[in-house]
Order: structure tokens, then C-alpha cells, then sequence
């Protein structure tokens, strides 16, 4: 059997990309990020393809090796609104503190990935649209997780490891 991938028609990239934003929703990253790739194929640099591309990728985060952050950061990289990049490259080191931080990393070695994040949203705010809050929201959360660990799984750690 002929395992070569088919192309998808210029006309339908639109209703592509809405199945794979469904998909997104269903909890089905992998469908999403396989139709954006066939979007992708047609249409190299179409934006909205590569934005659901990166965000199916860094849904897949484990918080291990497995995780495929050099391809989620190449989708957003390419992204040509400067707004959009610096968003997307915050919540790309978010999401991945968030996965380590669930696999049982120690908060205080996350702890460089949500001041990554922070800083590409403090960026993103200042060239933001009007009226579009999205980057404050987002440092806000990192800003929260820091606190909340800060005062208890953080110092915990140290506490061990200082044997006490």
C-alpha cells in the first residue's frame, strides 16, 4: 500500500483549520497537529495553522524528554505579528513549567521557564493591541504559581536539602 500523503485543496485550509481547532477542544492535539501540517504542506507560512500547530504541540507536554518544545518554538517563531510571537513564546515556557511542575519537577527548578514567560509577556504587553489584555492575564497566572510556590513547595525543597 502506498503510504505517501495526500495534499489538501487550497480551498479547503479554512475548514481544515476549523476541525483542528475542534480537535484542540476534544482534547485531541495529535488530530490538530496532523491537520495542520497537512494546512502547512499547502500553504507553508499560513499563520493560524502554525499558532494551533505550536498550541496542539505544547497541549501533548508531559513535562519530560518527549516533549517536543524546538518544534512548538519553531511554529511560533515564524509567526510574523510580533504581538502574537512574543504571546505564543511566553505561553510556550508556561506551559512547559506547568508539565514539569505536574511531572513532579522541584518548583524551584521551573522557576527559569515562568520568568521566560513572563518576560515575553511584559514584552508582548507593550506592543499589544488596544483593548487586548491577554499577556497581562497570562503574567498575572505565571506571577500566582510563582507566589504560591515560592512560599511553600520551594522552601520545602530547601528545607530537605539542607536536612531538616
Amino acid at each position: 500500500m502506498d503510504l505517501k500523503l495526500k495534499t489538501i485543496s487550497p480551498e479547503g485550509i479554512d475548514a481544515a483549520l476549523s476541525k483542528a481547532e475542534v480537535y484542540r477542544f476534544l482534547n485531541e492535539p495529535e488530530e490538530a497537529e496532523s491537520i495542520c501540517q497537512d494546512v502547512l504542506a499547502v500553504e507553508p507560512n499560513h499563520q493560524l495553522a502554525l499558532r494551533v500547530l505550536g498550541l496542539s504541540i505544547t497541549d501533548q507536554f508531559k513535562g519530560d524528554a518527549s516533549d517536543r518544545y524546538s518544534q512548538a518554538e519553531s511554529a511560533f517563531e515564524q509567526l510574523t505579528e510580533e504581538y502574537e510571537r512574543l504571546y505564543y513564546l511566553g505561553l510556550l515556557h508556561e506551559r512547559r513549567a506547568k508539565a514539569q511542575l505536574e511531572a513532579g519537577r522541584p518548583p524551584h527548578t521551573v522557576t527559569v521557564l515562568l520568568e521566560a514567560a513572563m518576560r515575553n509577556y511584559e514584552e508582548a504587553e507593550r506592543v499589544r493591541p488596544t483593548g487586548n489584555d491577554d499577556a497581562i492575564l497570562r503574567w498575572n497566572r505565571c506571577a500566582r504559581i510563582l507566589q504560591s510556590r515560592i512560599e511553600s513547595d520551594w522552601h520545602r525543597e530547601v528545607e530537605i536539602e539542607m536536612g531538616e
